[in-house]
């Protein structure tokens, strides 16, 4: 399992449009993949899950991930977060 901190740096924090995006990110890969922030963990393919969190700019989540990709899909989701996949 990987496990990391990961600032967002997207200009409106994750909202409806970049929590879609952000899904359809975790959705490519096979690894199950975990965004926690303080004390709630929800699976990042999870729409709904994801919006609960109610997540800013600048805030740090840690990010789990596990599964015969994990690297790539942690990469991945890593890019998306801090703003480089755009």
């Amino acid at each position: 399992m990987l496990v990391k901190d990961i600032r967002i740096r997207l200009e409106n924090g994750l909202e409806a449009r970049p929590i879609a995006l952000l899904v359809q990110e975790a959705s490519k890969y096979e690894s199950k993949i975990y965004i926690q922030s303080g004390d709630r963990r929800v699976n990042a393919k999870s729409i709904m899950g994801m919006m609960s969190l109610a997540i800013d700019n600048g805030e740090v989540l840690t990010v789990s991930v596990e599964g015969p990709d994990a690297e790539k899909a942690m990469e991945g989701i890593e890019r998306f977060l801090s703003g480089n996949d755009r």
